[in-house]
């Protein structure tokens, strides 16, 4: 079936994800991702064996939640999406209206999984009481049980065992690295919308993350960045500074959906960089040294 992908999510890096694996060092021995999303460059990196061990951060405490269920009852979840898929078949605008009030009020991951399947271009939005209230894409009715089963399953099996998920601040994440760590940065909150964005329940300041990235760089931190982009004409996001001493990639992304539903064929770029640290990792990939605690520098 080639690479599964079980959560739809808008940003997802699943296309780009083999380009980014050829800069993961091959010394390698954990992944982390702390804005996890769909995680589709920790699945691609075990789909082909390039890591052996993930941990998975977002603070959407109800996507970690389905994460969980993915790798650890992964037949629970496609059984509960099945149901779900079934019922709605003759009603389906009523019918997500009427999960999305029940995923509010109980916040059920499969609930949360259907929903993402058949909402507008799978993103995530909430109000400002932490409701997701993202319409229906009424043109679809989201993947077909055989085909999610068929994903989620193959992800639980490459990730069951490998894994640690965690559902905090991304900085607490960041400070328990290890030298054989690779952390692969990918914050919503850039590249789509300037100040807090409405997917999550708090926003990203633009200083503070460069002030986290200056932190990673004085302790020696390998990682891999995505962070601004543009599309024709369109620029998203605000380019990081030369001072940070990062070596800047540009990645095409291939054709525009949302162009492209527009009736317009443009091309999206991203951009990726690579930490100090990361290039110095590349160019020794051959050594398998002992993994140390990296120091911890105050950025305060």
């Amino acid at each position: 079936m080639g690479i599964p992908h079980p959560i739809p999510y808008q940003g997802s890096k699943r296309k780009l994800a083999e380009m980014i694996l050829r800069y993961i060092p091959d010394d390698t021995q954990r992944l982390i991702e702390p804005f996890a999303g769909s995680a589709a460059i920790s699945i691609a990196a075990a789909y082909h064996g390039k890591v052996q061990q993930f941990l998975l951060n977002d603070l959407n405490v109800s996507l970690m939640v389905l994460w969980d269920r993915i790798i650890h009852q992964p037949f629970d979840i496609v059984a509960g999406y099945q149901q779900l898929w079934e019922r709605q078949h003759g009603q389906e605008k009523d019918y997500y209206a009427f999960v999305r009030d029940e995923f509010n009020r109980t916040r059920r991951p499969d609930y949360f999984l259907y929903l993402l399947a058949r909402c507008v271009k799978a993103a995530v939005r909430y109000n400002t009481a932490g409701d997701f209230n993202q319409s229906a894409d009424n043109r679809r009715k989201g993947a077909v049980p055989d085909t999610m089963r068929r994903h989620i399953v193959q992800t639980s099996q490459l990730l069951s065992g490998k894994t640690t998920l965690r559902e905090t601040d991304y900085r607490e994440v960041l400070a328990t690295i290890h030298s054989l760590d690779v952390v692969y940065l990918d914050p919503p909150y850039q590249g789509t919308s300037d100040g807090a964005d409405g997917r999550y329940f708090a926003g990203l300041r633009y200083d503070e993350f460069v002030d986290t990235l200056k932190n990673l760089n004085q302790r020696g931190v390998a990682y891999i960045l995505s962070h601004d982009g543009q599309a024709g004409a369109k620029k998203y996001g605000k380019p990081l500074s030369n001072s940070l001493g990062l070596t800047k990639l540009v990645l095409n992304a291939g054709r525009s959906s949302q162009a492209t539903l527009l009736g317009r064929d443009v091309i999206t770029y991203e951009s990726l960089y690579l930490s100090p640290s990361l290039i110095t990792r590349l160019d020794a990939s051959s050594q398998q040294p002992t993994p140390t605690p990296l120091p911890l520098v105050s950025t305060l």
